[in-house]
């Protein structure tokens, strides 16, 4: 009797959550490549209710096509609207402002939500956020490094030559300095977290060589960096965060990666050292536990990608008010 009011109450419930989901609205939401999938998930999850709810999917269902302009266009740019939006990563076409077609496509629909950051690998590098990511992967919360403090140091180094190319991009001159070539000049080579001023320093020679060269190549931008700037401002770049809006996968890689992948090194040597004096010299006990803590940890690469700490960045209140904005019109 007892076996049969479960299942009446399991069967019972799964009709009602059956229901439910018929009756809420789906909203398909397309995203540029696999590694999107899990970061707007994580962001739409916010918004759904009892009235609606989310499918986050790549942008074909007919071939493997992948990237910004198929999200948006989704083969059939008509039927993006009430049921159907894209969200993609901003890339340079947000601060371009309309400067090109693809800015005008992005900024011009409001069924496409982007990221403002310029791509998710920013957000997701989120610098107050950055500790905690090390000890997702390493499990150990000891703070070695100041990732708020080297990344605003990083963006106020690089601040002057990124207006630089972003004027350059307006002017319709991609060609002159293209995203690559920043990169090259923006780059933190032979990074010590114990001396980041060093790595830094470098940093700031390199870029000051470039920025005299710029003054003397376009002498017609004097007057009209500083309206560039206030513009800019406004739309959130400052600089102090300039690294949201720089390359992400250049950000990753060279950037926070030069920082956090030696980090977590010395967090888990730290914690293995600890595993070791407490176990006493009983071997047994040692690899045990040393295997326990090895299966436990995670990549970092891994936990960047799962990092949804981001939310309390001032660039995702834009996003949520983006959101919000789309789903009063559906």
């Amino acid at each position: 009797m007892k076996s049969l009011t479960s299942n009446l109450t399991s069967r019972y419930f799964e009709a009602a959550n059956v229901l439910q989901k018929k009756r809420r609205k789906k909203i398909i939401a397309y995203v540029e490549s696999y590694d999107d999938i899990f970061f707007w998930r994580s962001v739409l999850s916010d918004f759904e209710n009892e009235e609606r709810c989310f499918e986050v999917m790549l942008p074909s269902r007919i071939d493997l096509s992948r990237g910004k302009k198929t999200a948006m266009m989704n083969r059939l740019g008509e039927n993006l609207g009430a049921c159907m939006i894209a969200c993609v990563d901003a890339d340079v076409d947000y601060l371009m402002q309309g400067a090109t077609n693809n800015s005008r496509l992005m900024l011009q629909n409001p069924y496409v939500v982007h990221t403002y950051a310029y791509s998710i690998e920013n957000l997701q590098c989120y610098a107050p956020s950055l500790h905690n990511v090390c000890v997702m992967a390493t499990l150990n919360d000891r703070e070695v490094f100041d990732f708020e403090a080297y990344l605003r140091l990083y963006s106020e180094i690089v601040y002057d030559l990124f207006v630089w190319a972003i004027w350059l991009y307006r002017e319709l001159r991609f060609s002159e300095f293209p995203l690559n070539t920043l990169n090259n000049f923006i780059a933190v080579e032979h990074l010590n977290i114990h001396n980041p001023s060093d790595a830094l320093e470098k940093l700031r020679h390199t870029v000051n060589r470039k920025m005299a060269w710029m003054q003397k190549r376009y002498p017609e931008a004097r007057g009209k960096l500083k309206p560039l700037k206030e513009e800019l401002e406004r739309l959130g770049l400052r600089p102090d965060n300039t690294y949201l809006f720089i390359q992400g996968h250049h950000l990753m890689d060279n950037v926070v990666g030069s920082a956090i992948e030696p980090v977590c090194t010395i967090l888990r040597r730290e914690r293995e050292k600890e595993i070791k004096y407490l176990s006493g010299g009983h071997q047994q006990q040692l690899d045990n536990e040393l295997a326990c803590y090895q299966h436990s940890q995670c990549p970092t690469n891994q936990m960047i990608r799962r990092n949804t700490q981001f939310k309390s960045a001032e660039l995702y209140t834009l996003i949520k008010s983006h959101i919000e904005r789309l789903l009063s019109r559906v």
